[in-house]
């Protein structure tokens, strides 16, 4: 029995790199391997996005409204642009790291019987505490004197430890794109990831859904943290300790389910299956992996999978960093006997390194069965054979590595093998690896890389960890992967994990090939997406190249279908062509859908067999046969 295929045909998002639609993040990071036209228009492209020019009457202007021409941004934003992307240091819209905000508690003491002091009566505590003695003023307030102890918190500042992060590019502000009505930063980079996964298929929303029926559509996504902003969960939790009021939003926008919700209810209108599953650090492919089982089951056939997470917080940062789990100044110190500390280079898998960077994204993917890309035409950019997932069972520590990942890593590479054979599992495969950069991580993951390469008879076996460049953006972090995997693809370069010298001499490297530079590979055929997360959640999807892809799709459709699946393709290309030049303009086009298109609920036809709705052009089957017709 065969299953269907699950097929790539968008992709979009935002991380420190840039921009994740047609690769411009991917050129980021390998911006000097690139040909010179791809970099002229990364760095449009990026300094759109970072509002360092944009387009006045069809013409590009810098911020002075001066005329300027596309091959002149490097000359004059280059640096900026490179300093404006990555990881960097923590920039003071997120918060100062040199200045961090906190409350200082105070035990006051009296120094002559009482402690005095006045304020204004609304301002009294209540209950009133027995010893206080308050005399009233007049004109609102009061004189209050205190005979015991009196323990108080002020605003006060402190040097955090922990400096640095990948941010998204400077500048750039996804809230700023539409109406974001104080939304956490968190979902407001879903709304643009999703818009810009939407809008890099080529084909109008609307299309798609007229040729299934509605409920064949899903959405997968979910954070970690959840939202982590004071218009979310941060400022819930803390807002009474600082004086302030709770507000309607905060417990709501907080919550983790709130990237598919606001995918759902804004950008697609969806009424299909929805999906939010949290794997800690895997939480990308645990959503993929549900996508995937429900487009092989026939359950869904279109589908939107990702996740987003803004954590860039001082509080998040001080959880993980009391954790030991950040690289913090002291240790990046250390490490390179020097008193200066490079912001650009404190993640370094599998090098000498003291721990994570964290970072902040938005990924999304859009999935396609293999018989409705053929029918609509739509571009492949790969296809998901499988994505496993398992635990590591019994844990001395719950943040410990475990043998779940030996099991997930060992099942993708089987089933490539299975499926294209030794040549291309042997010859032209590449691990993105979780490389967290822990001195932890880069032993026990290179060891499981190691012992499955010599079980497999894999030499050389290229491995790259986009973490050295973007940080460890928790949920989204394998989709930073997935969307290294396809600009891999797409230009042929395998990055090379530039932030450190060499390899650690406690890596196990025998059979993997861990390059510290750039390098061109060639074609590849398949990318295994490795994530190993807190608690012991693992996972490893296995994807298959575009190329590989379609020579799977014309062994299973006619030639016939294969030419008119070209034919469609070149209009579809054309209008992924057109989104491309407006974004690298800056012209995103966002869908915020607040209040539109509300379904009518009470047009709604129901029958035996299925639903209508006057919004959709297909109705929604409902199950008529008995699956247990053998037992009953």
């Amino acid at each position: 029995m065969t299953s269907s295929l699950p097929v790539i045909i968008g992709m979009g998002g935002i991380n420190a790199a840039g921009r994740t639609s047609f690769h411009q993040g991917f050129r980021r990071i390998i911006i000097d391997k690139i040909t010179a036209e791809a970099r002229q228009e990364t760095f449009v492209g990026l300094a759109s996005l970072m509002k360092l020019v944009s387009y006045k009457n069809g013409q590009l202007v810098d911020q002075q409204g001066d005329e300027i021409l596309a091959s002149d941004i490097e000359a004059k934003f280059g640096q900026q642009i490179l300093d404006g992307t990555l990881i960097r240091k923590i920039e003071k819209n997120h918060f100062d790291p040199d200045a961090t905000h906190w409350y200082q508690k105070m035990h006051v003491r009296p120094v002559d019987k009482t402690i005095c002091f006045e304020l204004r009566a609304k301002e009294l505590p209540h209950p009133l505490p027995h010893a206080w003695q308050v005399t009233d003023l007049g004109d609102g307030k009061v004189n209050v004197e205190i005979p015991e102890e009196l323990t108080i918190s002020h605003d006060a500042y402190r040097d955090n430890p922990i400096k640095a992060a990948g941010q998204m590019p400077t500048g750039f502000e996804p809230g700023a794109l539409y109406n974001s009505r104080h939304q956490p930063r968190g979902l407001q980079a879903t709304i643009f990831a999703a818009t810009d996964a939407i809008r890099s298929i080529g084909i109008e929303w609307d299309a798609i859904i007229d040729k299934i029926s509605p409920d064949q559509v899903g959405t997968y996504s979910a954070s970690i943290a959840g939202q982590m902003q004071a218009e979310g969960f941060g400022g819930l939790l803390k807002s009474r300790l600082a004086g302030s009021r709770v507000s309607t939003k905060q417990f709501a926008l907080g919550l983790n389910t709130m990237s598919t919700d606001f995918i759902n209810a804004y950008v697609t209108g969806n009424i299909g299956t929805t999906v939010t599953s949290s794997g800690a650090c895997a939480t990308f492919l645990y959503n993929l992996r549900s996508a995937v089982q429900d487009m092989q089951a026939g359950r869904v056939r279109v589908a939107i999978v990702g996740s987003a997470e803004a954590p860039i917080t001082s509080e998040v940062i001080e959880g993980f960093g009391n954790m030991s789990a950040l690289a913090n100044e002291k240790g990046l110190k250390k490490l390179d006997n020097t008193d200066n500390v490079d912001h650009r280079r404190t993640s370094r898998p599998f090098g000498e390194n003291c721990g994570f960077t964290i970072g902040e994204a938005a990924q999304f993917v859009v999935l396609m069965d293999d018989a409705l890309v053929i029918e609509m035409g739509a571009k492949v950019m790969a296809s998901v054979a499988d994505v496993f997932v398992n635990a590591d069972g019994y844990k001395k520590s719950i943040t410990a590595p475990g043998p779940g990942n030996y099991i997930t890593m060992a099942k993708s590479v089987a089933l490539v093998q299975s499926v294209l054979g030794k040549e291309s599992l042997q010859q032209r495969s590449f691990i993105l690896a979780h490389g967290s950069s822990t001195p932890q991580n880069r032993v026990t993951e290179s060891l499981i890389y190691d012992r499955i390469a010599a079980s497999f008879d894999i030499d050389n076996w290229p491995i790259s960890a986009p973490k050295a460049f973007v940080g460890h953006t928790l949920g989204p972090a394998s989709g930073d992967q997935m969307a290294m995997a396809l600009g891999i693809f797409s230009d042929k370069i395998m990055p090379g994990i530039t932030t450190i010298d060499k390899i650690a001499d406690d890596v196990h490297s025998d059979r993997l090939n861990i390059a510290t530079e750039h390098w061109h590979c060639g074609d590849m055929d398949v990318a295994f997406i490795n994530s190993k997360g807190f608690g012991g959640n693992n996972a490893t999807a296995a994807v298959f190249s575009p190329e590989v892809t379609l020579a799977m799709m014309t062994k299973r459709y006619s030639e016939q279908a294969m030419t008119e699946y070209q034919q469609k393709l070149t209009l579809v290309e054309q209008a992924q062509d057109v989104y491309r030049q407006r974004a690298n303009q800056g012209e995103f086009d966002v869908i915020y859908k607040f209040g539109e298109g509300l379904l009518d609920e009470d047009s709604i036809e129901i029958n035996n067999d299925s639903l209508t709705f006057a919004e959709f052009k297909h109705a929604i089957s409902l199950p008529t046969e008995n699956p247990f017709s053998d037992m009953v």
